[in-house]
């Protein structure tokens, strides 16, 4: 072939070292997407949601590839050691379990659940959220953020989602036994609006993995990675990924 082309061999394969096969290039572009995508989500999204990310766009990807070029590229999902609060050693009377690990439903307003979370802030120590999760939509349809937990902060969650819902008779909500959710103040309402309350047992974070679930990313891919200043930034910021 060199002869007929009339090029020497070395002249012939050092041009061939820079044909680029379609498969490079499609990498290349692939490649070029998910350092967009990852700087968008300020280096919060790793391999899945990238991969999710792509799909939606059309581009025709595994996971495994995705995988593949972003360990190429070194890009990698920026995960922080997250707080773990001391458990409370005050004894905790078990209560029914209604809903017993089925997350299942079929329309919105069968299954809420809520839990509480704590939030650092530099001026003002711990705050804390409380929110409340539709199991149908896995959507955070309710919360509340305050500088102490207390039984207000988790009726003013509940009372968030009952208004912007307006759900009929037979709700089920699920908490934790935690005081606030166990209190008399918080039992009468949940019975006001007609709610059914139901409790995880006593040290099972599975029994509401989905709403612990949310806070778990919520920290992951938000609170670990800032340090806020004080309660009202923090409040902004936590709006903005929320509603986000």
């Amino acid at each position: 072939m060199c002869d007929v082309l009339g090029v020497s061999k070395s002249t012939y394969y050092q041009t061939k070292k820079h044909v680029e096969s379609n498969r490079d290039r499609e990498n290349r572009e692939i490649t070029e997407r998910i350092k967009d995508i990852h700087a968008e989500s300020k280096q919060r999204y790793g391999a899945h949601k990238i991969y999710e990310s792509l799909k939606k766009e059309g581009y025709n990807v595994s996971i495994k590839r995705v995988q593949r070029l972003m360990k190429k590229a070194g890009i990698r999902s920026i995960i922080v050691k997250k707080f773990r609060p001391t458990p409370s050693k005050e004894t905790v009377i078990e209560r029914d379990n209604i809903l017993k690990q089925d997350f299942n439903t079929t329309n919105i307003n069968q299954k809420w659940v809520g839990d509480i979370t704590y939030i650092n802030t530099l001026r003002d120590g711990w705050c804390y959220l409380a929110s409340v999760m539709d199991l149908h939509t896995k959507k955070i349809i309710g919360y509340a953020f305050s500088r102490s937990m207390t039984t207000e902060l988790v009726l003013k969650a509940l009372d968030n989602a009952y208004i912007t819902q307006q759900p009929n008779d037979g709700v089920v909500f699920h908490s934790d036994l935690g005081s606030q959710y166990t209190s008399e103040d918080f039992t009468q309402r949940i019975q006001s609006y007609g709610m059914e309350h139901s409790f995880s047992r006593k040290g099972c974070p599975y029994d509401n993995a989905c709403i612990e679930s949310f806070h778990a990313i919520l920290k992951k891919e938000e609170v670990n990675h800032v340090r806020y200043l004080d309660f009202n930034s923090a409040n902004i910021e936590l709006f903005k990924y929320i509603e986000g």
